[in-house]
Formats: structure tokens, sequence, C-alpha cells
């Protein structure tokens, strides 16, 4: 360490091991002395006379760290006008696309529910709450055995059930048609609007031709609790507004 014995003041102690090393002198005064500057994270902390000290500007968060929401609404906020509303119209053109099979469906099969979900247990053991049935409706007439979807007058939810009457009019073509849940004591005129005792083929939505096992509980869920069918909805439209591609 070297040092100049000049520049300590009167009193003030010097350093271990301090060692005099020749200090300019100025030309028209004595030895200049400068202070030493301290390392360490104090090191460099004056700053000169009308300046301001550096701000310090918080590190930004990697992606992952703010969790899954926090991370789409900073992708959205980055995100231009623009490209907001082109994945708008990506979305709607998903939704028109949806759209457009189903309707394609309902001509294909004649039905105007291609598919539904039995919702409960009324047909076991053949068909169990969540499976999904899939209808065609053609003109040939319903036929005693023949499982049908069929509405009621004053119901909104259709009804599985097997044909277990057919009473057809010669006069007028038309038939009579009495339906019962195979695990259902008796047959289904309970079921039927005040007064009606048989079904008309109005009545009748298609005729199940397949059908899938334990699908259709993701409907059930939504059906019972729709709050998460809401929460898939928007975490399904926050996906597709936030994608980049």
């Amino acid at each position: 360490m070297f040092c100049d014995s000049k520049c300590f003041r009167a009193g003030e102690r010097k350093p271990s091991g301090c060692r005099p090393i020749p200090i300019p002198r100025t030309e028209t005064g004595p030895p200049t002395c400068t202070k030493p500057r301290r390392a360490g994270p104090e090191a460099n902390t004056e700053h000169p006379r009308g300046s301001s000290p550096e701000k310090r500007i918080a590190p930004r968060r990697a992606p992952g760290e703010m969790g899954f929401i926090g991370d789409q609404v900073e992708s959205i906020r980055s995100m231009q006008l623009r490209q907001v509303l082109s994945q708008i119209i990506s979305l709607g053109m998903i939704v028109t696309s949806a759209l457009i099979i189903w309707k394609g469906l309902m001509v294909a099969t004649g039905s105007e529910s291609p598919v539904v979900v039995v919702l409960s247990g009324s047909m076991e053991p053949g068909f169990k709450r969540g499976d999904i049935l899939f209808l065609r409706m053609s003109k040939e007439p319903i036929r005693t055995g023949e499982i049908v979807v069929f509405n009621v007058d004053g119901r909104e939810i259709p009804i599985v059930h097997r044909v277990i009457k057919v009473h057809e009019r010669q006069e007028s073509a038309e038939v009579d048609i009495l339906t019962k849940g195979d695990n259902n004591f008796g047959d289904d005129r309970l079921l039927y609007a005040h007064g009606q005792l048989w079904l008309q083929q109005h009545h009748i939505m298609g005729r199940a031709v397949g059908y899938l096992p334990h699908v259709g509980w993701v409907t059930i869920v939504m059906t019972e609790k729709p709050i998460i069918k809401y929460l898939l909805i928007g975490a399904l439209g926050l996906l597709v507004i936030t994608s980049k591609d």
C-alpha cells in the first residue's frame, strides 16, 4: 500500500504498511492529494455536483414466473390492435366452422340433434349415464323394440327410451307410439304431457344407431356446474386470442 504522509490530517492514524510515494507538485502550490477509492459495494457512490443518482430499474420477470394467467395477460398487453383483431376473427371462424359442421350433420342424418348424451340411468344396462348416442332419422316407419329419442311437450330435455308399442292408422298412415325405459317399472305415460297417451311421429327426433361409452360425462359436468363451462370457454378463447400462430 502506498500513501503520502502529507495527505493525512493531524491526529489521523496512518494505515499499517504505508510506504511513501512521490507526489507530483503543482507549478504554483504544494503537492496535491487525492482521496483513494475504496473497493466494494460502497465504492463510487459520490456523484458530481448537479447530477442525479442513477435510477434503479427492477428486473423484468421471466415468462413462467407469473403463472399461466399472468403470462396470458402480459401477452395481451404486448399485442398490437391489429393482431388482437386478427385473433378475434380467428376465434369467430372456429365458432362458425363448428356451427357449419353441426348443420352438416343435421342434414346428413336427417335428425335435428345428431348427437345426444344419456343423462339418467333409465336405459341401464344397455346405455349408462354419460354415454353418447348417435342418431339418424329416416322415412322408414318406427318399429317396436327400436331405441328412439323423443321430445315431450313442456320439457326442454329430450328422452332416450325404447319403443314398446306401435299403432298404425290405415286411414291416415299415422302411428301412435308408446315408449318405456329398460330400467323403469312402467311405461312413459306419466312423462308425457297432461292427457297425452301416445307419441306422434313429430315427437321423434331420431333412432339410436351407435354410441360411445362415458364420453358424455364432460357435458354432464358442465350442465350441472355451469361455472366450469364458462371457465372452459373463457380459457379456450384466451388461448386463441393470445396464440402467436
